[in-house]
């Protein structure tokens, strides 16, 4: 795979090793397991695959290059080139100009760009009516286009599947950049429609098997389908494809979901002709993000870490995934920690929240449960009921916009708490082999 040019402050020397050592001894990609450092009194298990994708890596070798060879224009980017404060922090701090925010709102007119500026469009993609506007104002828009090749996968994909007469059902969130480009490119290959998860898949086999008999389909899904669109016709043939952020095992219940659907109303037998085959649009290394959780998960751990942007659709999900087995923390980097307790996001309530003395309270967790196993086992010799103290156990992950250097920081800020830990460079020589 292709090597990208990424400015140095984003690595992390400690967790290229790391990655370096994994990739040498699975090169296929077939081992999802932690990478697991052994402090004494902490563990920290690393995820298998985390932080910069292809994509994330490839827009930012390109707007850094704008940045260098562009020194006397201005540069603007649509909005955030990926979803990570500190990434965007270091473009601005350089001189590039937002012209948008990520719900689309305007900040600066398309009349104030001159063809001599730079505009670049970020990671997720564009409309088709923003480029035109960029076209219209004379900017070249494919001198420094950052969209990511696996979106242009899905888009090329839609187009196919227009092609073939199929309908197109988007799995992603309507008003996230990459599934507003999307669809603005799906509609002009067929009728689109944008549904946000299971239910909504429910919602719409609903309308695929009983009709629209009280014309509610219009609300249900209001602003979120093509022009002109008519469940009566245009629920024959369905395709699906997602927003790549997304959780791949959701897309994949989805489809499974509305193809059972076609099913039972056209049989077996007339399948092909009324449900496409789309499992090639998920996104790899969204797929092995969420894949290298899932093997954190299968560890024994007492809290999670998640480092990320707030408003990173993927590194959401990952959020979603550890909160169903453990205490979870969604922070941006390793300023959160503080002496006292975590500030951390909230997805299901989007807000910053508090929570003091989080590891405290994972230490006491567990050595309640080893007090609790030692009296179960009987006395000791000498007639004390000692519980055995074990290292507390912290996974440690991040989204795909997140750099390296952010995790590391993550890391070695936890470390604090523990000032009896073993050297991080004997732990790390250990880990390595």
């Amino acid at each position: 795979m292709k090597q990208f040019d990424i400015p140095t402050f984003y690595r992390s020397s400690v967790l290229t090793q790391i990655k370096t050592k994994r990739k040498t001894s699975d090169n296929k990609k077939k081992d999802f397991s932690p990478t697991s450092l052994e402090f004494g009194p902490v563990t920290i298990k690393i995820a298998r695959h985390f932080g910069f994708c292809y994509g994330v890596e490839n827009a930012i070798e390109i707007s850094f290059r704008a940045i260098a060879e562009n020194p006397n224009k201005r540069i603007f980017l649509l909005s955030q080139m990926i979803h990570n404060q500190e990434v965007n922090k270091d473009l601005q701090e350089r001189g590039v100009r937002f012209l948008m925010n990520t719900n689309g709102e305007q900040l600066i007119p398309w009349t104030e760009l001159q063809p001599t500026d730079i505009v670049i469009i970020p990671a997720f993609g564009t409309t088709l009516a923003i480029q035109e506007q960029l076209t219209q104002r004379g900017v070249q828009v494919e001198q420094y286009n950052t969209t990511c090749p696996f979106v242009e996968k899905v888009w090329n994909r839609s187009e196919k599947l227009g092609q073939d007469g199929f309908t197109i059902v988007i799995h992603g969130k309507h008003n996230h950049e990459e599934t507003r480009a999307t669809f603005s490119r799906s509609e002009t290959h067929a009728p689109s429609i944008v549904i946000k998860d299971l239910h909504e898949a429910k919602l719409l086999s609903e309308y695929i098997q009983n009709g629209d008999p009280n014309n509610t389909f219009h609300h249900s899904f209001k602003n979120r389908y093509s022009n002109g669109f008519n469940p009566a016709i245009h629920l024959q043939k369905l395709g699906v494809i997602n927003q790549t952020t997304m959780l791949a095992t959701e897309t994949k219940e989805i489809a499974e979901y509305l193809r059972t659907t076609m099913v039972e109303k056209y049989g077996v037998a007339e399948i092909k002709n009324h449900f496409s085959d789309t499992r090639d649009t998920l996104c790899y290394a969204t797929n092995e993000n969420q894949e290298s959780t899932l093997g954190l998960l299968a560890e024994k751990a007492d809290l999670a870490l998640v480092v990320g942007g707030y408003n990173s659709s993927n590194t959401s999900h990952l959020v979603e995934l550890c909160e169903q087995k453990l205490p979870t923390y969604f922070i941006s980097s390793a300023d959160e920690i503080k002496p006292n307790g975590i500030n951390h996001f909230d997805i299901h309530h989007q807000q910053v929240i508090f929570t003091p003395d989080f590891i405290t309270q994972a230490q006491s967790h567990t050595e309640n449960i080893g007090q609790s196993h030692s009296e179960n086992i009987g006395q000791s010799n000498s007639g004390n009921t000692e519980a055995k103290k074990s290292p507390i156990t912290i996974i440690l992950t991040s989204g795909a916009s997140c750099p390296d250097v952010l995790v590391e920081g993550v890391l070695n800020r936890i470390l604090e708490f523990f000032p009896d830990r073993l050297r991080t460079e004997d732990v790390l020589e250990k880990a390595l082999g």
